[in-house]
């Protein structure tokens, strides 16, 4: 970001020196351009204006004229003609050679705008018809002392002529650049640096966006990019005799060469000091982060199992430390959470398979105890016996005392039964006053006759609640594995069927 600021900020810097610098070069070599051309109309005005009348019809007096007026001013270096309004040639005068009389020159555009113009005008920069070489020509209408004119003198000074545009053909700006002559009018280079590019024609409009303003009167500086690609720093100046303008130019890729040098530079610099600080980092930070590093493989080896969770090593109170002691205050956190969650998880095993009410196993867990039994039994060749249990007259302390006095009833139920039992036996309540036991272990038919009394004589005594004595009997029907059933439906259909039995006779009994 910095090399980027820099840079940004030096190059317009630069751009605002380096125009203003174009713009002065510019300004210098158009006025000496535009100095040069009046000059050479000053000398045509001159001359035209002098023109004895007379010696129109003398050519070997106009003859002597012009190589005088050559001689004592030789601005024209392709030499002067004077011709009549006609075109055709009067008589001409040139250092090197000289042209006939009898000449045409009909077809030129500054025969027909001096005759209109009746002032210097300057003709369209072409090539001589004799050797190629590019010229220009100035003309100026001779007038009778009507005012009409009576011929047309002209002259003709090439383009690469000593003293004339030489500060354009002649010069560059920096290695690359240099400048360019423009005629809008004839749309037409007339000079340039590079001398590949006199008289020809201006790119078309859209190709140079600046020249297009340029040539719709725009002056001033500009970054634009040229036909063939090149990115250029111009500044225009028009040379308002001949309505030309000039253009300095010179590619931005040398005017901003300094800059990209220094960008270079920095960005050389900042690499080299970054690679050695992102060295030194890198060995200083894994010296600074290795019990961080370590921490983080003991917690993966921890989350995969293969060590055992306890707190990480505290080596110094620092971030890292900070780290380690957050982890172990996680783990204590955590592990408090488990024990919360297991413990819940007991509790929600034991209300899943446990009553409520009396804390015994309830109907699930008895079905469940019970398909074991039945398993053991069978593997073993074993005994063991079910008892169904039914309160006789529960219903009465219900509907009279209340549930509560009922619940309290079934708790003290539940209490006197489980002392009579072994730890290897189970007692469950599997509905609202019904309960059943299974005696696993070394039970036969008399055995469980035996428990069964035991029973009832624990339900002898009555329950004595809130000042109440409340009298309850109990109807028990047992089944022995295997002689009363196979499986479960058929031991549990067994005993229901003997505890009914018992109630019905209990019931008769009490009746008689």
């Amino acid at each position: 970001m910095r090399i980027w600021v820099l840079s940004s900020f030096l190059e317009d810097k630069i751009n605002e020196l380096t125009s203003a610098q174009q713009l002065s070069i510019a300004s210098y070599v158009a006025h000496d351009i535009d100095e040069k051309i009046k000059a050479r109309l000053d000398l045509l005005r001159h001359a035209a204006g002098s023109l004895p009348p007379a010696t129109l019809d003398d050519p070997a007096a106009l003859q002597d004229w012009l190589r005088k007026h050559q001689e004592i001013a030789p601005l024209f270096s392709r030499g002067m003609i004077l011709v009549r309004p006609d075109g055709r040639g009067i008589v001409a005068e040139h250092p090197e050679r000289a042209r006939s009389p009898g000449f045409d020159v009909s077809d030129r555009d500054w025969l027909r705008a001096a005759l209109e113009t009746r002032g210097p005008v300057i003709g369209r920069p072409t090539r001589a018809a004799i050797d190629g070489e590019p010229m220009v020509v100035m003309a100026m209408a001779v007038t009778d002392s009507a005012g009409t004119p009576a011929a047309v003198l002209a002259g003709a000074t090439a383009l690469s002529s000593p003293g004339f545009l030489n500060l354009v053909q002649g010069n560059r700006i920096g290695r690359s650049g240099g400048f360019l002559l423009v005629s809008p009018r004839d749309r037409l280079f007339v000079s340039a640096s590079d001398h590949e590019m006199i008289l020809t024609a201006t790119p078309p409009d859209g190709v140079n966006p600046l020249h297009d303003r340029a040539m719709a009167g725009y002056r001033g500086t500009g970054v634009t990019v040229n036909a063939a690609g090149v990115e250029e720093l111009s500044a225009m100046v028009t040379v308002p005799t001949p309505g030309w303008f000039l253009v300095a130019r010179l590619p931005t890729a040398e005017a901003f060469e300094g800059v990209r040098d220094l960008r270079t530079f920095i960005a050389s610099n900042s690499l080299l000091i970054a690679t050695v600080a992102t060295t030194v980092l890198f060995i200083g930070m894994r010296r600074f982060f290795r019990p961080l590093t370590d921490a983080a493989r003991r917690m993966h080896q921890m989350a995969d199992g293969h060590v055992e969770l306890a707190p990480l090593p505290v080596h110094r109170m620092d971030e890292v430390g900070e780290l380690a002691q957050g982890f172990n205050y996680l783990l204590g956190k955590l592990r408090e959470q488990e024990a919360a969650l297991r413990a819940s998880e007991a509790r929600m095993a034991h209300m899943a398979h446990h009553d409520p009410l009396t804390g015994l196993p309830n109907r699930a867990m008895f079905h469940e105890r019970l398909q074991q039994a039945i398993d053991r039994a069978a593997r073993g060749g074993t005994l063991f016996a079910l008892l169904y249990i039914d309160l006789d007259g529960f219903k009465p302390i219900n509907d009279t005392h209340g549930h509560s006095q009922g619940d309290e009833v079934l708790r003290v139920v539940a209490r006197r039964l489980s002392g009579l039992l072994r730890k290897s036996d189970l007692i469950a309540r599997i509905g609202g006053d019904e309960f059943a036991i299974i005696l696993e272990v070394d039970v036969t038919r008399a055995g469980a006759e035996t428990v069964a009394d035991k029973c009832r004589a624990a339900l002898a005594e009555p329950i004595l609640i809130d000042g109440l004595r409340l009298p309850l009997a109990l109807s028990i029907g047992v089944a022995v594995y295997p002689q009363d059933g196979c499986d479960a439906q058929q031991l549990i259909a067994h005993a229901d069927q003997a505890m009914y039995a018992v109630k019905k006779g209990t019931t008769r009994a009490a009746a008689l």
